[in-house]
């Protein structure tokens, strides 16, 4: 077994990561691999140079500076994996520094953009686009991960109390409430879905556990036949395919119902945010709110001071 997959067998192993995030590490890592390759340098030899200089070429070549520091990320983890398992005695990585990041705000929908999605998914009353109508409701009413939504059991629309029992990332659980429409929705979907389970009987048993079966290799709708149906809603209602996704689509759940009145605790929660910092790109929807409130609410904020 070569070193990086020692290294996500690892992380999966231990801390339990997801495939999502192994996937994402191993192409980081394979990207890092081939260009020291390139100058005759190994991760077992390599020094904090050759990363520098790898870092200045990302730079130089226009690479945003999100994605450079999650390759740094990859890299400096997998170090501290080689250290501990005697594979190198340095860590060359220690010192390193990616390129500075603006904090930007998330890309969002106005109530206006969902109205006009959900009105144009609606007009499709076939099978499939009951489907992606009731995804859809599931993906803006609970804010999922489109991977989460994809790969949606029956066994976690069990409660009684229309929650959804979602495992996110790391393997924690969280309840997602759902909305009467949305459950609406499932249910509708709920009354035709076998007739899209597949006819082939090992795949047909691959699919059964899932709330949105589907030929594939993993027995479920893929997070790219999802995103493929979004494009081609979004471009029907005159929306543009290019500023819409399904992450998109969970910013705005977030935003949306931030600004109606929730705090961000419970956005946190509701997301399956491990850390309260990286609910906080959305406090910028709480100053508007309270300077909304201020003018509103202050008896000094007369809006007529003749």
């Amino acid at each position: 077994m070569d070193i990086i997959s020692q290294f996500l067998e690892m992380m999966s192993a231990e801390r339990g990561a997801a495939q999502n995030t192994l996937s994402a590490y191993e192409r980081d890592l394979l990207d890092w691999q081939a260009r020291l390759g390139r100058v005759g340098q190994s991760f077992a030899n390599a020094g904090t140079g050759h990363f520098e200089a790898i870092l200045a070429e990302w730079q130089s070549d226009g690479l945003s500076a999100s994605t450079s520091a999650r390759k740094l990320s990859a890299l400096k983890q997998f170090y501290l994996f080689m250290q501990s398992d005697g594979l190198r005695e340095d860590n060359p990585t220690l010192s390193l520094k990616g390129a500075k990041q603006g904090r930007s705000l998330p890309k969002t929908l106005s109530h206006d953009d969902i109205e006009r999605l959900f009105s144009g998914a609606a007009l499709d009353k076939t099978p499939k686009g009951i489907r992606f109508l009731c995804m859809l409701e599931i993906l803006y009413a609970g804010g999922l991960r489109v991977s989460e939504l994809v790969t949606l059991k029956l066994s976690m629309l069990g409660r009684q109390d229309q929650c959804l029992i979602i495992e996110g990332k790391g393997g924690r659980e969280r309840l997602v409430p759902l909305t009467d429409t949305a459950w609406e929705a499932i249910k509708v979907w709920r009354g035709i879905r076998s007739q899209t389970l597949p006819k082939d009987i090992s795949l047909r048993e691959k699919a059964k556990p899932y709330l949105f079966p589907s030929r594939s290799r993993s027995g479920h709708m893929t997070r790219e036949r999802f995103a493929q149906n979004l494009k081609d809603v979004t471009g029907k209602v005159g929306l543009n395919p290019a500023q819409i996704s399904p992450h998109i689509i969970r910013h705005a759940f977030a935003s949306h119902i931030l600004a109606g009145g929730a705090d961000l605790r419970s956005v946190q929660k509701l997301l399956g945010h491990a850390d309260i910092s990286t609910t906080q790109i959305y406090t910028h929807i709480l100053d508007e709110r309270m300077r909304a409130l201020v003018n509103e609410k202050h008896p000094l904020a007369r809006k007529d001071k003749s």
